[in-house]
C-alpha cells in the first residue's frame, strides 16, 4: 500500500513517515500544498494523509481541486486542530473520507487507515503477490504454485514487509527494526529467521525469490540477484 503524507510540520511529518513504514507502507511526502497536490495528482496512492493548514494551497482546497480537476478518487484523511463541526463539514464537503483531530494516538491514525482502506476496496481481501507467491493478509495463508506453505509468525511479519517491498533490496538494519523495533535479540537472529523462511518458499520450488544481496541485505523477487 502507498500512502501520501501532506503535513508542514517536518516533526510531525518524520514521525508520521516512520511509523507507517513501520507498519509496511511505502510512503511519499510533501511539506506544502502545491507539491502535495502535483503528487496526488500524477502519482497513484491507495490513501492520502492530508493536514489542512499547509503553506501554497491548504487541505480544503487540494483535496477539492483533487476530486474536481483532476478527477482523482483517493481516499483521504484529514488532520487538523480544528474542532469545530464546521470545519469537520467543509472536510468532508471537499471530499475527504475521514477527519482525526490533533493531536492524536498513531496507533489511531494507523487505525483510521486500515478502516478507510477496508471501506475504499469495498471490505475485499487484502493480498500481496510476487510472482507465484501469494500471500493473504487477512487470512494469513501463505501459498506458492498452489501449495499452502507453513511459517511461523516472525516468517510472516518477515515476507509480508519483503513482498510490500519488492523488488527492491531492504537494508538488514530495516529488516531488524520492523520485526523487533530496537530490541533485536541478536546478530545472527535477522539471518536464521530468513534460512527458515527460505526453505519454506523457495525450497521446494524450481525458481528462487529470496535474494541475498551481499554486504547489504535481501530482497524478494523474480530473478538472481547475488545469492
Amino acid at each position: 500500500m502507498r500512502i501520501l503524507l501532506v503535513e508542514d510540520n517536518r516533526d510531525i511529518l518524520a514521525n508520521l513517515a516512520d511509523y507507517l513504514g513501520m507498519k509496511g507502507y511505502t510512503v511519499d511526502c510533501a511539506q506544502d500544498g502545491l507539491s502535495g497536490l502535483h503528487l496526488a495528482a500524477t502519482e497513484h496512492y491507495d490513501l492520502i494523509v492530508l493536514d489542512i493548514m499547509l503553506p501554497g494551497i491548504d487541505g480544503y482546497t487540494l483535496c477539492k481541486r483533487l476530486r474536481e480537476d483532476a478527477r482523482r478518487d483517493t481516499p483521504v484523511i484529514m488532520l487538523t486542530a480544528r474542532d469545530q463541526l464546521d470545519d469537520r463539514l467543509q472536510g468532508f464537503r471537499s471530499g475527504a473520507d475521514d477527519y482525526l483531530l490533533k493531536p492524536f494516538a498513531l496507533s489511531e491514525l494507523a487505525a483510521r487507515i486500515e478502516a478507510v482502506l477496508r471501506r475504499a476496496q469495498g471490505g475485499g481481501r487484502r493480498a500481496l503477490q510476487v510472482a507465484d507467491l501469494s500471500y493473504d493478509l487477512d487470512t494469513l495463508e501463505v501459498s506458492r504454485q498452489g501449495r499452502l506453505l507453513k511459517l511461523n509468525p516472525v516468517g510472516l511479519k518477515l515476507l509480508a514487509v519483503l513482498m510490500q517491498k519488492s523488488p527492491h533490496v531492504l537494508r538488514r538494519e530495516v529488516l531488524e527494526e520492523a520485526l523487533w523495533g530496537d530490541d533485536c535479540p541478536d546478530s545472527d537472529s535477522l539471518r536464521s529467521h530468513v534460512h527458515q523462511l527460505r526453505q519454506v518458499i523457495d525450497k521446494p520450488f524450481d525458481k528462487p525469490l529470496l535474494h541475498t544481496v551481499h554486504g547489504v541485505g535481501y530482497r524478494l523477487a523474480e530473478g538472481r540477484d547475488g545469492v
